[in-house]
């Protein structure tokens, strides 16, 4: 591969959407950078989410994961349509009903102001490491095959990323953003399926035939019955569920599009109808991790490292020079596809959750701008300071570590919500702060003790309902009869 036509690449690429930005940005202002004005078309939010739900991990380390784990992330999937569809008839009215910018505004009206912040906190906290994680994934692969043969370090390789990424979100938004999703969607899953044909003619397989090899390969088993194993069909299934909840509609960043469309029906159609998107669409990720595993057993092909440069390695060493480009397009793709959303939400959750900025009437419109645009700078410093750190301390696929936080992260928020919507008890509200944090405690101790304790069992990604389940009984104790209107 020509290095420096990857970075031409690159540049074209992000200034293509500074042009988008700049298009969609006219007449924006904080409430089209928050909501959009509440004007988004539902499909093509749906379609943008496909891309920012899947981001550069799943671009990555699902490929590379198929060896380990072959087809049981599937169930994972699956589990998200029961997920999606507790987002669609339950939690969606809630938020329309009640107006809502930030999603944990509700926690502030059924709790009190500790329950809120502290589901606020939880959030900055999870979305900033996650989105941390899935931006140096990308920074460390372009790193790893383009930047160090430039002789570029990886720290101005990661501020530069994430400037660019802040800037062009700048002025937009979420109404910047809806339409740049849409776009970097297609390029995601065109640059997987053009990756997929190459790998085919190399093989010189015919479509039939490249179908046939991945139904029968050793990495397609999708169902393990094993109640001790980490890839048990009904945890997975269930995972999915939950992980669909909490990743989706307790975070800020997800549901942030949603509540941009015009009305709480076309909100629910969008969030059916990618919940079905995903399925199809992981299916065609497992199936390439499944062509790049025979493909690196037809050729010999011995790859050093974490799995997740199987797919890097592959696309630039082993493949046509156009297969290399068309990765690149694909990775940065699905890098800023995640990324622009979750710095928008973040600035979004400070400045509301915290700052207070649209509950202060001294904040005039022209002085919410300016926090806003301070808050967005500083948002892009912090995803540095974190990819920076991260880099000194990554030493396994990032997927695996990226839900294992979000299980410690986001299962706080997820007993708050389920006792604010299925119980009627008063949490005493300076109490929730404490038992957001012990019960990720008590769920590590747990984990890292279950096979001694719990006869071989070992906990995947159903630590999150573990999480939830303890912050619910927390809160239960610490509670009170008194009637709350939802």
């Amino acid at each position: 591969m020509n290095h420096q036509l990857i970075l031409i690449i690159l540049l074209a690429y992000t200034l293509m959407l500074f042009l988008v930005g700049w298009i969609t940005s006219k007449n924006a202002d904080n409430e089209s950078f928050f909501l959009n004005n509440r004007k988004s078309n539902w499909m093509v939010v749906a379609y943008g989410m496909i891309g920012a739900s899947l981001s550069g991990v799943t671009f990555i380390s699902i490929p590379g994961w198929v060896s380990d784990t072959q087809f049981s992330y599937m169930v994972l999937v699956f589990g998200y349509l029961l997920g999606y569809l507790v987002i669609a008839k339950v939690l969606l009215p809630l938020y329309y009903n009640l107006g809502l910018t930030s999603i944990y505004s509700y926690l502030d009206q059924r709790f009190g102001r500790w329950s809120y912040k502290t589901g606020a906190f939880y959030f900055l906290v999870s979305r900033l490491i996650g989105a941390s994680f899935r931006i140096f994934l990308v920074i460390n692969i372009l790193q790893i095959f383009v930047f160090d043969k430039l002789g570029i370090p990886f720290w101005t390789s990661a501020v530069a990323f994430v400037l660019l990424i802040n800037l062009y979100t700048f002025r937009g938004g979420i109404k910047t953003i809806v339409w740049t999703d849409a776009l970097q969607t297609t390029f995601m899953l065109a640059s997987v399926i053009i990756t997929a044909i190459f790998i085919k003619d190399e093989l010189m397989m015919t479509t039939r035939t490249m179908f046939q090899s991945i139904a029968k390969s050793e990495y397609s088993q999708m169902i393990f019955t094993n109640w001790q194993d980490q890839r048990f069909y009904l945890k997975q299934f269930f995972s999915g569920a939950f992980i669909a909840i909490v990743m989706t509609d307790l975070d800020q960043d997800m549901m942030q599009k949603n509540l941009s469309c015009r009305s709480l029906k076309d909100a629910q159609k969008n969030i059916i109808s990618l919940s079905w998107a995903l399925i199809p669409v992981n299916l065609l990720f497992l199936s390439l991790g499944t062509l790049l595993m025979i493909f690196a057993n037809t050729k010999g092909i011995v790859i050093p490292g974490t799995s997740d440069t199987r797919f890097p390695e592959i696309a630039f060493n082993y493949l046509p020079s156009m297969a290399g480009i068309v990765f690149v397009i694909g990775l940065i793709s699905a890098a800023y596809s995640s990324a622009d959303s979750a710095m928008t939400a973040l600035t979004t959750s400070f400045t509301v959750d915290f700052l207070g900025i649209k509950r202060n009437p001294k904040y005039s419109v022209e002085k919410q701008k300016k926090i806003r645009q301070i808050s967005h700078f500083g948002m892009a410093l912090a995803f540095i300071i974190v990819i920076i750190m991260f880099k000194a301390i990554n030493n396994s696929a990032v997927i695996n570590e990226l839900f294992t936080i979000a299980s410690y992260t986001y299962g706080p928020l997820l007993g708050l919500y389920a006792f604010g919507l299925f119980t009627k008890r008063q949490t005493r509200d300076r109490f929730t702060p404490f038992i957001a944090i012990l019960a990720p405690l008590i769920c590590y101790v747990l984990s890292k003790n279950s096979e001694e304790w719990l006869w071989g069992y070992k906990f995947s990604f159903e630590l999150l309902i573990l999480n939830g389940l303890l912050m619910f009984l927390g809160l239960m104790i610490f509670s009170e009869r008194k009637h709350v209107n939802k």
